[in-house]
C-alpha cells in the first residue's frame, strides 16, 4: 500500500491559502453542528516519526472552539497502564456526545511502535487487531466518527528532520531512542505500518493516508479529509431522523421467535428447591471465607484482577451474596460498584465507558453489584435504546468480557434465580420491616408486572453471553444460604484453578 504512494506531492503557498480560507470556516462550523446534534468524533493521527503530527494537529485546532476538543498524546504505557486490559487506557478517554478527542498516535503503538521495540508481542498480534477492530466497530455502532490519519514521510526525510531536532537544545529531546531505532530498521517498519493499514482499514473506521513530505499539501489533504467525514457522519444522523429505517447488525435473533415451545431456556431447568440449614451454612461459610482470605492475598502477589458481575431479579440476593464475599476481603485490594441509571456524564458517553472506568488493575478485584448486561435487559424491555443496539450488545459484551480474560482476569458472572412467588414475599418482608423498607421501591413493584418480558430476555442473554472463558453460573436462591455458598465456593474454587496455573 505505502509503495505506491507518490510522495512528490506539494502545494503553492497561493494555492494553499485559497483552499484553507474555505477550509477553516467550513470545519469551524462543522464542528458547532456536530455539538448540536451530540455526535462524538474521534481523530487519529498515526504515521512515521518526524512526519510532522504534532504541527498538523496544532493546524487542525486552529479552526477549532478550544472549550469542545481535547488533544491526547500518547506515549509509552505507565506501570498503572500496563496493570490493565491494553484499551483500558483508551476508553477512558473516549469524548462525550459533543467533545472531539484528538490523539496524537493512539491505540495503534500496540501494533507498531511497541512491536518495533520489542516490547508488544508478535504472539499477541492477531489478537491486538481484533481487538482493535472490536473497539472501533464498537465506538462507531454507537455513533462516533473515527477518523484515521496516516501521515507519510521517506526514510531520507525522516533522517533529515531528526537531524534538525536533535541540532537544537530546545528540541533535542523530542529524538526518542523509538525515533532512532525506527529510522534505523525503517523498512521492516514500513513493512509493519503496510499490515496494520490492511488489517485495519475498515469502511466504518478507514484509514485517509496522507503524503507529508510537504507540509502546506499534508494541511490541505488533512483538512478535506476531516470534513468529508463529518458531513457524511451529519448525513447519516439526519437519515436516521427522517425515519430511514435502522438495520439491525443481528436481523436473525432468538427473541424474534416467540413459540414458547421452540424458545431456548436455562431458567426453567433450576432446582430451586436446593438449601442448606442454618448449622451447615455457618459451618461451610467459615470455610469458605478463610479460605477466600488468603486467596485474595496470592491473588494479590501474582497480580491476577479478578472481575465479578451480579445479576438476578429483584430481592434476588445480590447484596447478601456480595457482603459475604467482601467480608473476608481486605477492603484495599476490592471495590463494589452498584450499577444503576446512567447519570448525566455517562448518557454522554458509550454505553460500555462507565464499565471500562472500573475495570480493576491487576491483583485487585471489582465487583459489579448489576452490570453491562443492563444494555440487554432493563434498557431492552424499557425501550432505552434500540433493537439494533441491544442486538450488537451481545457481541460487544463478549468480545469486552474476552479482552479482560486475554489480559489475565479472572470473569465470573453470576444470575441470582428466585421465583416469582418467592419475590413476592420478600418485597413484603421489605415493606413490612422498617429497617429493610429502603430496599423496596415502586420500580421493583413495576418491574414484577413484566417478568415474563424480562425471563425472555435473560434466557436470551444467558445463552448469548455464557462463554467458556466467562461463564454464567445460575445461582439457585430461593434459599439465601445456599445461594450465599454456592457463590463463595464458585469465587474460591476460580481462584484456585488459576493459581495452580500459574
Amino acid at each position: 500500500m505505502l509503495e505506491q504512494l507518490d510522495l512528490t506531492k506539494s502545494m503553492s503557498d497561493k494555492e494553499y491559502k485559497r483552499r484553507m480560507d474555505v477550509l477553516e470556516p467550513e470545519l469551524s462550523r462543522l464542528q458547532r453542528d456536530l455539538k448540536a446534534e451530540h455526535i462524538p468524533v474521534i481523530i487519529l493521527f498515526e504515521g512515521f516519526g518526524a512526519a510532522g503530527k504534532g504541527y498538523q494537529i496544532n493546524r487542525l485546532i486552529h479552526a477549532l472552539d478550544p472549550r469542545g476538543f481535547y488533544v491526547h498524546s500518547i506515549g509509552p504505557e505507565t506501570e498503572e497502564e500496563r496493570m490493565h486490559p491494553f484499551l483500558w487506557r483508551f476508553w477512558t478517554k473516549i469524548p462525550s456526545d459533543t467533545q472531539i478527542a484528538i490523539f496524537d498516535e493512539s491505540w495503534y503503538r500496540k501494533v507498531l511502535i511497541d512491536r518495533l521495540n520489542g516490547s508488544s508481542g508478535e504472539n499477541r498480534l492477531i489478537s491486538y487487531y481484533n481487538d482493535i477492530n472490536s473497539f472501533e466497530y464498537q465506538l462507531t455502532t454507537g455513533g462516533a466518527v473515527i477518523i484515521k490519519l496516516f501521515l507519510c514521510i521517506d526514510q531520507k526525510e525522516q533522517k533529515k528532520r531528526y537531524k534538525k531536532l536533535a541540532s537544537s537544545e530546545s528540541s533535542s529531546w523530542r529524538v526518542t531512542d523509538d525515533d532512532t531505532l525506527q529510522n534505523e530498521e525503517f523498512e521492516r517498519y514500513k513493512r509493519m505500518n503496510d499490515e496494520m493499514l490492511e488489517a485495519t482499514d475498515k469502511a466504518y473506521a478507514p484509514w485517509t493516508i496522507v503524503e507529508a513530505m510537504d507540509r502546506s499539501f499534508a494541511t490541505v489533504k488533512i483538512y478535506t479529509a476531516v470534513i468529508e467525514s463529518l458531513k457524511k457522519a451529519l448525513k447519516r444522523k439526519a437519515a436516521l431522523a427522517g425515519g430511514e429505517p435502522e438495520v439491525s447488525a443481528d436481523p436473525v435473533n432468538a427473541s424474534e421467535y416467540d413459540d414458547e415451545v421452540l424458545r431456548t431456556s436455562s431458567l426453567k431447568k433450576v432446582d430451586l428447591s436446593l438449601a442448606l440449614d442454618k448449622k451447615e451454612y455457618k459451618k461451610e461459610l467459615a470455610r469458605l471465607q478463610e479460605r477466600l482470605t488468603e486467596l485474595h492475598g496470592e491473588i494479590y502477589k501474582k497480580r491476577i484482577p479478578v472481575i465479578l458481575g451480579f445479576e438476578g431479579w429483584d430481592a434476588g440476593g445480590k447484596g447478601g451474596a456480595i457482603k459475604r464475599l467482601t467480608e473476608a476481603m481486605d477492603p484495599r485490594g476490592y471495590r463494589v460498584h452498584p450499577t444503576s441509571a446512567a447519570n448525566d456524564i455517562e448518557k454522554v458517553h458509550h454505553y460500555l465507558w462507565r464499565f471500562w472506568n472500573n475495570v480493576p488493575k491487576d491483583g485487585h478485584i471489582a465487583i459489579f453489584d448489576r452490570t453491562w448486561y443492563g444494555r440487554v435487559m432493563v434498557e431492552r424491555i424499557e425501550g432505552f435504546c434500540t433493537t439494533a443496539e441491544w442486538h450488537r450488545a451481545y457481541q460487544e459484551i463478549n468480545e469486552m468480557e474476552k479482552q479482560f480474560v486475554e489480559h489475565g482476569a479472572i470473569v465470573i458472572k453470576f444470575w441470582m434465580q428466585i421465583d416469582k412467588d418467592e419475590q413476592e414475599r420478600r418485597f413484603n418482608e421489605r415493606m413490612n420491616t422498617p429497617e429493610k423498607q429502603w430496599k423496596i421501591t415502586d420500580e421493583d413493584w413495576r418491574n414484577r408486572e413484566k417478568w415474563d418480558e424480562y425471563e425472555k430476555a435473560v434466557d436470551e442473554m444467558l445463552v448469548r453471553t455464557s462463554t467458556m472463558d466467562a461463564p454464567w453460573i445460575i445461582v439457585e436462591g430461593n434459599n439465601k444460604y445456599y445461594a450465599r455458598i454456592k457463590v463463595l465456593r464458585t469465587v474460591v474454587e476460580a481462584m484456585e484453578k488459576r493459581l495452580k496455573e500459574c
